[in-house]
């Protein structure tokens, strides 16, 4: 999403996306993909469609008294809670725990903000990233990956126009073997695209295609912006072009209407979207970035009936 946010952290100035989040543990077979020289994927999330719901708050990473107060409001316990991670921020554990605590999954969107995607791919950040590998290594319980993300859109400075598809497929793939040889094979990989939408500065996403062996799932982000939009008109062209790269697992990895008139409309629209077209769920993205996007007092009730409808997986 185009909307951004500043933080201080370690002394530098990172912009973090406002996001999303989603997912709750669900039983069912481990995902396969293509043969990678690293090797497979042990601890990797089940896929069944329709299990993952999910919330993003403003509060997270800092505090997990954001997500308690949504779960208080709405009835409903996300699976898994997502927070924005600046370049050389180290995973944050103490909020993992209290995911874990909750029976979440932690969902960190690391964004490379100011940093040189070719030197990421040559290397230069190997002791940050082993470091954030061990740390999740160590975590142990399953966690859910993200670099980059809206790649196909030209608001970020390693998206479309900023940086080259090339470096930004390079540097996912150094990452992801990184990880991989250090062990931390409880990641699964969330390769995040925005819906395209050209007059909007989003494009077709192939150009940034990691291949199979380096993506677990494929986000995609994308907000009812205009009163018109339905979950088809929204999603539906970007998972078209998604599944002529992959038929990997998708799962709508930031989305929201306005708080406004319609919201419950679009809220019952979003559910059933996603069991329409066999996704694995959404992430809600409950903040106010100049659209308030919060869940209103009338669309809660929409949110929590349409949660009945999602498979509730063991933790």
């Amino acid at each position: 999403m185009r909307l951004t946010r500043t933080m201080t952290m370690g002394g530098a100035t990172i912009a973090v996306a406002a996001l999303v989040v989603a997912a709750i543990a669900v039983a069912g077979g481990l995902h396969g993909t293509s043969a990678d020289p690293a090797g497979p994927h042990p601890v990797a999330l089940p896929h069944r469609p329709g299990a993952y719901l999910g919330v993003y708050v403003a509060q997270a990473p800092q505090s997990y008294a954001g997500v308690a107060a949504f779960t208080a409001a709405t009835g409903v316990r996300p699976g898994v809670v997502l927070y924005y991670s600046g370049w050389r921020e180290p995973f944050q554990v103490s909020f993992a725990t209290a995911a874990a605590r909750h029976h979440a999954i932690p969902l960190v969107q690391i964004d490379p903000t100011g940093v040189s995607l070719a030197a990421i791919a040559y290397g230069r950040y190997d002791a940050y990233l082993r470091s954030y590998a061990s740390a999740v290594k160590t975590f142990g319980a399953r966690v859910i990956l993200g670099f980059g993300h809206e790649m196909n859109g030209n608001w970020y400075g390693w998206g479309y126009r900023h940086a080259s598809p090339t470096a930004f497929v390079a540097a996912w793939r150094h990452i992801v073997n990184v990880f991989r040889q250090q062990g931390a094979d409880n990641v699964t990989w969330l390769w995040t695209i925005n819906v395209i939408n050209r007059r909007g500065g989003s494009f077709a996403p192939s150009p940034w295609w990691p291949g199979n062996s380096y993506v677990t799932w494929v986000g995609i982000d994308g907000y009812y912006d205009q009163p018109s939009w339905t979950f088809a008109s929204l999603f539906g062209p970007t998972i078209k072009a998604v599944r002529k790269l992959t038929l990997d697992p998708i799962l709508v990895s930031e989305t929201a209407a306005p708080g406004a008139a319609g919201q419950s409309a679009k809220i019952a629209n979003l559910f059933a979207g996603v069991r329409a077209y066999g996704l694995l769920g959404f992430v809600w993205f409950d903040a106010n970035r100049k659209q308030d996007w919060r869940l209103s007092p009338a669309a809660i009730a929409a949110f929590r009936e349409g949660a009945k409808t999602f498979t509730r997986p063991a933790s």
